[in-house]
């Protein structure tokens, strides 16, 4: 048993953190030692490669929009999502579980296949290459995951506690804020993690609805298209830290309320 957990972990580390870890390590050399020694360990680092990465294609208003879309996005969806899984998961009307079954449908609708019809829609209401338009078509893609996420999480809790709270004349509103969703923060944790991970590398959508505008992976990949002819690796591996960075930064942080709500799920 030790020997097959040793082999996946070795297979883990091999594709997964070797690949992370090469990409940090080129990210500060210079394009002759990432020619020279792909594997080596320069010392002193390269810092100016986040310098041409930063300027060449103007990562950093791109790295604001990115921030915005995603903050915003997940503020208008997560409380959107909680509502809607809480009102499935909690009620019992009549059509909730097709509605519900409709929602989680949605996951497997590819959003390029509505990427144009998206982009005419936006243009008839004047929202296309704006802030809102892009966070409604997120939050609009994204909604049938949350939904999926919390619906678990809101239906596993216990009903003594929903009905001690209504006996002690809690209304609607309040069960749902100061009793469920306190008691949902791992599933609402998770939804956020989630969510924000898959909004800040979204690329399609981006590049179809924002005209003028660039998010972080589209300025990646216009990055890269530029820098892969003029042999600049360095400019490239640093784009792509700066791409990763947050995201990591923020899984790093809340990882543990993964793990906790990944625990809860397994108890129950």
């Amino acid at each position: 048993m030790k020997a097959i957990r040793g082999i996946l972990l070795c297979l883990f580390v091999a594709v997964v953190v070797l690949p992370v870890a090469w990409v940090f390590l080129s990210a500060v050399k210079s394009n002759t030692d990432i020619s020279a020694s792909p594997f080596s360990v320069t010392v002193p680092p390269a810092f100016d490669n986040f310098g041409k990465a930063w300027n060449s294609q103007h990562l950093g208003p791109a790295f604001l929009l990115s921030l915005t879309v995603t903050l915003a996005t997940l503020a208008v969806l997560i409380p959107l999502g909680a509502m809607m899984a809480y009102a499935l998961a909690r009620y019992r009307f009549k059509g909730s579980s097709f509605i519900l079954g409709g929602i989680t449908l949605g996951m497997l609708f590819p959003n390029l296949l509505a990427a144009v019809p998206l982009f005419l829609q936006l243009a008839d209401a004047n929202l296309d290459d704006t802030v809102f338009g892009l966070v409604a078509a997120y939050v609009a893609f994204s909604i049938s995951f949350t939904v999926f996420v919390l619906h678990g999480f809101f239906a596993a809790l216990p009903n003594e506690l929903a009905e001690a709270a209504t006996i002690d004349g809690a209304g609607h509103w309040s069960l749902f804020l100061r009793v469920m969703v306190p008691l949902a923060k791992p599933g609402i944790w998770v939804a956020v993690i989630f969510n924000a991970i898959g909004l800040w590398n979204e690329y399609s959508l981006a590049k179809v609805l924002m005209l003028q505008q660039k998010t972080l992976p589209v300025g990646l990949s216009d990055l890269i298209a530029q820098q892969q002819y003029a042999g600049d690796w360095g400019a490239i591996f640093a784009g792509s830290v700066l791409v990763m960075l947050p995201i990591l930064t923020l899984y790093m942080l809340l990882k543990d309320k993964v793990q906790q709500a990944m625990l809860a799920g397994a108890i129950k």
